[in-house]
């Protein structure tokens, strides 16, 4: 599996009871979990997914940026 360089935001959902990722510089790409480590596993899935339909729809993908903001 790819380790994929975009940012990852992580959180706790009270309503849906579970973790969430989201991952911002990739509109839409976002993932769940019941731990924090299973969202992270499975964003990295939603990322891959994502990045192969932009490509099949010849969408521009954006380049990796890092942090994107501070806390």
């Amino acid at each position: 599996m790819s380790i994929y360089k975009y940012e990852r935001i992580i959180y706790w959902s009270e309503e849906d009871k579970a973790f969430f990722v989201e991952v911002p510089e990739l509109p839409g790409c976002m993932s769940d979990g019941t731990t924090p480590a299973e969202a992270l596993e499975n964003a990295e899935v939603i990322i891959s997914e994502w990045l192969e339909t932009a490509k099949e729809r010849g969408q521009e993908i954006p380049e990796p940026k890092g942090k994107l903001m501070y806390a």
